[in-house]
Parts: structure tokens; sequence; C-alpha cells
């Protein structure tokens, strides 16, 4: 029996020849990449000069504005302690007692002996008046009424005597009660009652002043040095004296209610860090802030002029250095989106509906009238790729 197989090869050979046109056909018509893109959807934002705020925040510690180490200024036994350690206690408050009887006494004889005085001191102005009569009618010597006269003037100098010894005893009666030299907060107490306190070189205990609070912390000589340059050239102006406004950013990132004012600066530079000193004080009656704490502070007041600020956003990073998107003409005319390196400063903040967004400052690279892109970036592929430039952002101006 004999097979034949020539119809099975020719209908491969004529569907080879009829599918092979339209294999070709599908290949001459694959749409090019260029042609399926479409410019990307963008929003911008026209550059413009404007003075800025200048903001520094810097890590800093807190510590009591007055560290105070409490004494006795009499001797006596210690008969009570009137506060409990770490209680909080107004300026003029009663800390410790001392025995009272002594001081107590010495008043009375103080107060004895300037009743006294004053008794002579009327005595001998009596003498002096009668004896002036009788010397006018020449029925006593003259050396009789200088002895008056004399008396009476020796009076006068012990009552005043007797009042500085009532002064000084009533004084010492005071300081028997030792009072706190400050508002504050107690450490723990040093002497126990019942002991002999022989005066002021023995420390009793000590407190310290939360209100106000010191903070503290070092700006470093580069910074200083580049804000002199900023301030020479005309693009930086600082406080006035050197008087930076204050405020606290906690460790939870929330901001304390109370601002205040930098009141000092080193004028030397620690040769370890490579910063000087500054302090600042802010109040605290509530002693919310506690010293040995450390937290952020932001330092406000100094004013960047005519500068060029554009939002943290439009600022991107290739590796090599910042850079931003700007709208261009291409030889056809269309809007593309070249990249423009940028040199930036530090960021700056500006308050926008009750909240503070951050911009970068740009030193250089754009100048007034350039459009950058703000919003859109993640639609640019390739650098010269054409854009669609729409309404700008409702907040082109500020960073997200």
């Amino acid at each position: 029996m004999r097979l034949s197989f020539a119809p099975a090869k020719l209908s491969l050979s004529l569907l080879f020849l009829i599918a092979a046109p339209l294999v070709l056909q599908g290949c001459s018509e694959a749409p090019k990449p260029q042609e399926q893109m479409h410019p990307a959807a963008v929003a911008t934002m026209t550059i413009k000069t404007e003075d800025a705020p200048f903001t520094i925040e810097l890590p800093a510690t807190l510590s009591g504005s007055k560290e105070v180490e409490v004494r006795a200024r009499v001797a006596g036994i210690l008969e009570s302690r009137n506060f409990e350690e770490g209680q909080r206690v107004e300026q003029g408050q009663s800390l410790f007692t001392i025995d009272l009887e002594p001081y107590q006494l010495a008043v009375d004889r103080a107060q004895a002996a300037l009743d006294g005085a004053k008794a002579s001191l009327v005595q001998t102005e009596r003498d002096v008046k009668r004896l002036g009569k009788l010397r006018a009618e020449k029925s006593v010597s003259q050396r009789d009424y200088d002895n008056a006269s004399s008396a009476n003037d020796i009076a006068k100098t012990n009552l005043a005597a007797a009042k500085v010894a009532l002064k000084e005893a009533q004084l010492n009666l005071e300081y028997a009660q030792v009072k706190a030299p400050v508002a504050g907060v107690m450490g723990r107490e040093f002497v126990s009652e019942g002991t002999f306190v022989s005066g002021p070189d023995v420390l009793l205990t000590q407190m310290t002043q939360f209100d106000p609070i010191r903070i503290r912390f070092g700006l470093s000589e580069r910074e200083q040095l580049q804000m002199r340059q900023d301030v020479k050239n005309g693009s930086l102006t600082l406080p006035e004296q050197g008087h930076w406004r204050t405020q606290i950013k906690l460790q939870d990132g929330s901001l304390y209610a109370k601002t205040g004012e930098v009141n000092f600066s080193d004028v030397r530079i620690n040769p370890n860090t490579g910063t000087s000193e500054f302090q600042a004080v802010i109040s605290n009656p509530d002693f919310q802030l506690r010293p040995g704490q450390f937290v952020r502070i932001e330092l406000t007041g100094a004013v960047r002029k005519n500068a060029i600020i554009v939002p943290q956003r439009a600022v991107l990073d290739n590796g090599t250095g910042k850079f931003v998107y700007v709208v261009s003409k291409n030889e056809q005319g269309m809007d593309v989106a070249l990249p423009a390196p940028v040199e930036v400063g530090e960021w700056i903040k500006k308050p926008n509906n009750e909240q503070f967004q951050n911009f970068w400052l740009i030193r250089s690279g754009l100048k007034e009238g350039d459009q950058v892109i703000v919003d859109g970036m993640a639609r640019i592929f390739f650098p010269g790729m054409p854009v669609n430039v729409g309404k700008p952002a409702a907040n082109s101006s500020h960073a997200e």
C-alpha cells in the first residue's frame, strides 16, 4: 500500500505564503515609541526675588538660670527643715529654722539698751536747756554748760549706736530663719535637724531656679564666617546686637509655647568643637522645661535680602549635585523640560495657612523670570522631554 504526502506539503506552503504578507504588514505598521510619548503635564512657578526669613536650627541643652547654695548666716542648733526635697518653693519661703531663743534675747537686750539711750538723751537735752538759761544769767560757769552740751552729744551718739545694735540683733533673728533666696526647686538636704551649724561655711542644701531657664548652644565658626560674608555683600541682615529670637523644639517635635532671646555670645572659639557658645533665656513659669534637657532651638530674626527660593519638592538630586527642571523652547518651538544645576543654601521656612513650609535658598543657577517646574517632575523621563504647562498648583510658591 502506498501513501501520498504531496497534498499536505502543498497546504503548508500555501499557509506560509498567505501568512507572510500579514506578518510583514504588521511589522511595517508598528508605532514608534516617540510617536506614543505625550507631553508631560506639569505646573510651574516664575522665579522672583524676595526678602525671606533666615532661620537657624541647632541642638541645645537647658540649664537653670541660677544654681544656688543655701547656707546659714548665723550659728546655732538646726531645729527644723521646712521643705521637702524636690519641692517647688517661692522666694523668701522659710527653708530651715535655727534655734531662735538666743537671737530673740539679743533683740530684747538691744531694745532695752535703745530705750536707755533715748532716756539719757532726753535727760541731757533738759540739762542743756536748763543750764543755757542759767548761763545767760551768769549763774553757772561756762565749763558746766560745756560739759552738759558734751553729755548731750554723747547721748545722741549712744542712741545711734543702740539703734544699730537693735537692727543687727533683729537681722540675726531673721537670719535664723533660713529663707529661699530665689524661687525654684529644692535639692536634697546636707544637714539634718539637731546639728550645730557654725555659720556660712556649712552648706545646708542647694536649689535651682527654673524660671527663667537658660538655653546653651554652639554655633560653628564656618557658619559664622558665611553669615559675616553674606552681611558684607548685602544679602543678609542679622538681628540688632545679635538678639536672635529663640523658640524651643521639644523631643516630640512640638514647639514650646513661649519664646526667648539670645542674651550672650562668647567671642572665643572652642578648639575642641570649632564652635562658640551662645546663651538665650526663656520664660518657664510652669516648670515644663528642666535643666539638663536636650532640645533643638530655632533662631529667627534675620532676613535674606532679594533671595531666590523654590519649594523643596522642586529640587532634585542626580548623585552629582542638585538641579531643578526649567521650561524652555526647543527648535520646533515646543515647551520642553531642561535640567538646571543649582547651588542651594539653607532651608527657609515660610508660613502658609497657619503652617510653616520649607523652601531651598538658591545661591546660584537661577535668575528672575525662569519658569521652574514644581509639580509633575515624576512624569519627565529624559532631559528635553516635551511638557504641557498647566495651571500652577494652588501652593506653587510653597513646599509641601
